[in-house]
């Protein structure tokens, strides 16, 4: 169980939901900046300042009144992907990958109507997927084609990469790998598997699955470690500008690799989850206080910060 695991890394500094809510998250992340990264929209709008590269954006849909125009606004893009601006979890998410005289394609091949395609998007604008369960607005924004690196340990979908990253300092990352089971998304509570990216070499790790730490995914049988993730530093480089973009102390930062732009930022997570530690089999605690007890100077801007984290927090 999750709760074993978490018991044998207590000895190595793990940080449990209580002490990250109240030590750091509460700390660190004033409520007055959780819209920047909370509303998706003004997370692309904040990131294209700062030279952060982010999916193209095609359109915005903020009354319901402008859903009848989707199609005239879409006619020539027969690949896009529709998400909420305010979503959380990968949920309301739909990626389209083909366009047919029958209607859309989805990425799991399913056949999606003009009318269901409305449907949705009204269905995003009631709030139904929102974090707050108030009226949303859709993206409509570039569909990513992943780069081949992740292809032998993923099923389907796209990996994506989350970092950590306390006062501006990139502390731990890890992949997550679609499977079968989570239908191609890379969601670890739908059943995607993730792995620990060393931060100096940016090398992935050992894996955890549900309950378990895995060796192989478990669709493709191949090994999930020993993987060198392309882009490292760049990636470093974006998580511990995410910082300085929004001012929050303790961020999650989510990217993915397309096989033509590179890394590129997804969104941004003011409460990410814990789990990260168990793929890494390593505290996050342990890290963070490393980080506090670090004297200041090395905090004089991003690429300072990240030759810091590569010195300090790699694995052999």
């Amino acid at each position: 169980m999750l709760i074993k695991a978490y018991k044998t890394l207590a000895g190595a500094g793990a940080l449990g939901i209580n002490s990250r809510n109240s030590e750091y998250i509460m700390r660190c992340n004033p409520r007055s900046l959780f819209p920047l990264v909370d509303n998706k929209a003004m997370t692309k709008q904040l990131a294209v300042k700062y030279n952060i590269p982010t999916p193209e954006l095609y359109h915005v849909i903020e009354h319901h009144g402008d859903i009848s125009r989707i199609e005239k606004t879409m006619e020539n893009r027969n690949e896009f992907v529709v998400k909420p601006a305010r979503g959380a979890g990968g949920q309301g998410i739909i990626l389209i990958k083909d366009r047919t005289a029958e209607g859309l394609v989805t990425s799991s091949d399913r056949l999606l109507s003009t009318a269901g395609l409305h449907f949705h998007i009204s269905e995003i604008l009631s709030g139904i997927y929102s974090l707050s369960g108030l009226d949303d607005a859709a993206i409509i924004e570039a569909l990513i084609h992943p780069d081949s690196v992740f292809a032998s340990v993923s099923y389907s979908g796209v990996p994506d990469i989350r970092i950590v990253v306390y006062r501006g300092v990139p502390v731990i990352s890890m992949v997550r790998l679609p499977t079968k089971a989570s239908d191609g998304k890379a969601n670890l509570h739908r059943g995607a598997i993730a792995a620990g990216i060393d931060i100096s070499r940016g090398v992935t790790l050992s894996a955890v699955h549900h309950s378990s730490v895995v060796t192989r995914h478990p669709d493709t049988g191949n090994c999930v470690s020993g993987i060198e993730v392309p882009f490292w530093k760049e990636m470093l480089l974006i998580a511990a500008k995410a910082f300085d973009m929004t001012g929050l102390g303790y961020i999650g930062v989510d990217m993915v690799i397309d096989r033509s732009q590179g890394p590129v930022m997804l969104e941004l997570n003011a409460r990410p989850g814990l789990g990260i530690q168990l793929a890494n089999q390593a505290g996050l605690r342990t890290r963070l206080n490393s980080v506090d007890k670090t004297p200041p100077d090395i905090f004089a801007d991003p690429q300072t910060r990240i030759e810091w984290a590569m010195r300090t927090f790699g694995k052999e």
